[in-house]
């Protein structure tokens, strides 16, 4: 079962962290292993399978989740909240390509060379009325180096994006990586709410699991404030993409 990263205290990219495993209401941790004799000896109902290892309080008190796991919820569940939300909706894209992209229209359009930034949609008619009532859509996108088709598909979308109000920026994977940002992608709600995505390995949306977990929002807030500030604008990182072809 895959694991997903959420979160450490470590700096330095080693030990400790906490992971949960996809599927189960299970957290793996991850530490130091307890060798203190005194220690062990103490321990109780010890089954041959069993480690133990140390981790700092402070782990726990940030990133174990106080709530049970939730359940995946079809996307259409938190449609209301694009409308709903109060200041902001921020989104973390991470993988390398989408499976709703590559089955748009304008996936054709875009690989015969055609202008695909000024197309209206019902999500710009949206993201234009948020905006013009106050409201933010935000969100980072992961790119790799090269830029997979899809992600150059969305480079080349973004500008129709950005004209009807959203602030869409980019951050390499590798720089992600280095910040230690999470792998999967969410959308996080007013700081309040997390909509974490669900894939299949052929990219196709599975679901969300939607959660107000205080260790889940601290999680997706860190990652927003880390990825927002090294991400770059649109506009000037498809120049630097140009710039490197």
């Amino acid at each position: 079962m895959a694991l997903r990263f959420i979160g450490t205290t470590s700096d330095e990219g080693d030990c400790p962290t906490l992971y949960e495993i996809a599927g189960t209401d299970e957290i793996l941790v991850q530490g130091d292993r307890e060798t203190d004799p005194e220690h062990l000896v103490q321990l109780r109902d010890v089954k041959p399978s069993e480690t133990f290892v140390r981790v700092p309080r402070s782990l726990l008190t940030r990133y174990a989740p106080s709530t049970p796991a939730p359940e995946l919820q079809p996307f259409s569940s938190i449609a209301h909240l694009f409308r709903e939300f109060r200041h902001t909706a921020w989104r973390l894209e991470t993988r390398r390509g989408y499976a709703s992209d590559r089955r748009s229209p304008k996936w054709a359009r875009w690989q015969a060379g055609e202008d695909i930034a000024g197309e209206p949609s019902a999500w710009l008619e949206n993201v234009a009325e948020q905006t013009a009532a106050g409201k933010r859509f935000e969100r980072v996108r992961l790119v790799d180096a090269p830029p997979t088709d899809g992600q150059q598909f969305l480079l080349a979308s973004a500008p129709g994006n950005v004209a009807a109000g959203e602030d869409i920026r980019n951050l390499p994977r590798a720089q992600a990586e280095q910040l230690r940002l999470p792998d999967y992608d969410f959308w996080l709600f007013d700081s309040r709410v997390v909509a974490r995505f669900a894939f299949d390995e052929d990219d196709v949306t599975l679901g969300v699991y939607v959660t107000e977990d205080p260790a889940e929002v601290l999680a997706a807030c860190q990652a927003r404030d880390a990825a927002w500030h090294h991400a770059v604008a649109t506009q000037e990182f498809s120049r630097q993409v140009a710039s490197t072809v």
